[in-house]
């Protein structure tokens, strides 16, 4: 199994942003995915989780404005980010709960800023 997180870009302090992982083969029954961001000068953070069943769970900062998803029959995940902040910025990746280390890819950036 590949992932591959797209959908980052610019937008402005209250906007909005989809992120999405596609995974180039099946995610399993048992797979819990999540989604990571890396600020610079910070480590990789968790900040949304779900399993396939649709139990979610969210990092403080980010609750309430986030939502994460899966389409388990396309074998993608989403995240819909909403209210951005400027802290918000980062790179934004995806991968199991808790992650495995083969499956990080290049990650998606986010940048908020006016």
């Amino acid at each position: 199994v590949q992932l591959q997180a797209s959908g980052g870009g610019l937008v402005q302090p209250g906007g909005s942003l989809r992120l999405s992982c596609a995974a180039s083969g099946m995610i399993s029954s048992s797979n819990y995915m999540g989604w990571y961001r890396q600020a610079p000068g910070k480590q990789r953070d968790l900040v949304a989780s779900i399993t396939r069943g649709g139990w979610t769970n969210y990092a403080d900062s980010v609750k309430g404005r986030f939502t994460i998803s899966r389409d388990n029959v396309k074998n993608t995940v989403y995240l819909q980010m909403n209210s951005l902040k400027p802290e918000d910025t980062a790179v934004y990746y995806c991968n199991l709960v808790p992650f495995f280390e083969k499956l990080w890819n290049q990650g998606t950036l986010v940048t908020v800023s006016s």
